[in-house]
C-alpha cells in the first residue's frame, strides 16, 4: 500500500456536513474525523444516506453544505488513494469476460483502446487473484461464478491501485452467511495486514462486528457515531429513531426489534414475538466458530437456539429452534 497521506491526517473528515434531497433531509451538521487505519461502518435503515454517504467520499455526489477531505484533500472522482467495492449484482452466465479480464479492469479500466497486457499485466492480475484466493478460477467467465466469488474479484479489482482506503458498499447482500463471513475477513486482511482504513456500507452488522473500530448510524435524518456498544443499545437508538427500540443480544451478535424498518441491517429469521405492537421475527442465527475435524481449519456453525439477551439488561426473551435443518 503507498502510503502519501501524512501521518495524523484523517482518512476522511466532514465539518457541517449537510445533505438533503428536495425537502428530505438526510443528515444536517455532520461533524466528523475517521483516521487512518480506522474500520468504520455506516448504518441504518433504507433510505437513510448509507450509500450516498460514500458517494459524497468518492466525489460523486456534493453535500448543500459543509465540507469534506478524504486523505487529507478534498473529495474527488477518481481517487487512487481510494479502492471502492460495490455489492454483488448478478452476471449474464453468458457474459464472456474472465475472472482475470475483471480484475484486471481495477488496473487499466480507466484506459481508452485495446488492453495492452504484458508479462507484468498478467503478473500483477494474477498477485491480485491469488491474494484473494480467486486464482483458481481465473479464466472461469465471472457469470458462471458464485456471489460469493464474484465479490472476491471485486475485492481484487479494489485493491489494483494499492489503495489507503476501501469503501465498500454493501459488500455482503445476497450473500450466503458462509461467503458474508469469508468476504468479510478478506476486507478485514486489508486494514489488519496493511493499516488501511475500511469504510464499510451494511445493513448487517454481524459478520463484520468483531472487526470495527466505530459506527456512524443514520436514521429519519439524524444520526449518532460511537463504539458498537455506545451505538448499539436500546436507548441509543430509541432516541435516535424517536420510539422505543429494544436491541437484543446473542452470543456477541446483535438483533434490532420494535420497528420494522429499524432491523433492516440485522441478520433476523425465525420465531416470533410481539414488542410494542409490532409483529417481529426473533429467531437469531448464532453463528459460532467450530474445528473442522479433518483438517483442522476454523469453519462456521449456525446455531438457532439460545437466549436473546436485552442490551439493556432488563429483559431476555428466548427463542427456540422450531422445525429441522439451519434455515436458509
Amino acid at each position: 500500500m503507498k502510503n502519501t497521506t501524512p501521518s495524523g491526517t484523517p482518512a476522511i473528515e466532514i465539518r457541517g456536513g449537510n445533505l438533503a434531497f428536495g425537502t428530505r433531509t438526510l443528515w444536517n451538521d455532520l461533524n466528523l474525523s475517521i483516521a487512518q487505519g480506522e474500520y468504520f461502518a455506516v448504518l441504518g435503515p433504507n433510505g437513510s444516506g448509507k450509500s450516498t454517504f460514500l458517494k459524497v467520499a468518492l466525489g460523486l455526489t456534493a453535500m448543500n453544505t459543509g465540507t469534506i477531505s478524504v486523505l487529507g484533500k478534498p473529495a474527488r472522482a477518481g481517487n487512487p488513494g481510494v479502492g471502492y467495492i460495490p455489492q454483488q449484482k448478478a452476471i449474464d452466465p453468458s457474459t464472456p469476460m474472465r475472472a482475470r479480464d475483471l480484475v484486471g479492469l481495477g488496473i487499466d479500466g480507466h484506459r481508452w483502446g485495446i488492453r495492452l497486457g504484458g508479462r507484468k499485466y498478467r503478473a500483477k492480475v494474477n498477485e491480485l487473484l491469488e491474494a484473494v484466493g480467486a486464482l483458481e478460477y481465473a479464466n472461469v467467465p465471472v457469470g458462471l461464478l458464485s456471489g460469493g466469488e464474484q465479490q472476491r474479484l471485486r475485492i481484487a479489482q479494489a485493491l489494483a491501485n494499492n489503495p489507503q482506503m476501501l469503501l465498500a458498499d454493501e459488500a455482503l447482500l445476497s450473500l450466503d452467511l458462509n461467503h458474508q463471513y469469508a468476504v468479510a475477513d478478506l476486507i478485514h486482511r486489508f486494514n489488519r495486514d496493511q493499516g488501511g482504513s475500511v469504510i464499510f456500507v451494511t445493513h448487517e452488522i454481524n459478520p463484520i462486528i468483531e472487526h470495527v473500530d466505530r459506527v456512524l448510524y443514520l436514521a429519519n435524518g439524524r444520526f449518532t457515531v460511537g463504539t458498537v456498544p455506545e451505538v448499539m443499545n436500546s436507548e441509543t437508538l430509541s432516541d435516535l429513531y424517536g420510539t422505543p427500540i429494544n436491541v437484543l443480544k446473542s452470543n456477541g451478535r446483535y438483533v434490532v426489534v420494535g420497528e420494522t424498518h429499524a432491523s433492516d441491517h440485522c441478520h433476523v429469521v425465525g420465531g416470533e414475538q410481539n414488542l410494542h405492537g409490532a409483529h417481529q421475527d426473533l429467531r437469531e442465527i448464532a453463528v459460532e466458530t467450530d474445528h473442522d475435524a479433518s483438517s483442522g481449519k476454523p469453519v462456521k456453525t449456525a446455531s438457532a437456539a439460545g437466549a436473546l439477551e436485552d442490551s439493556s439488561n432488563t429483559t431476555k426473551y428466548h427463542a427456540e429452534h422450531k422445525g429441522g435443518g439451519t434455515p436458509q
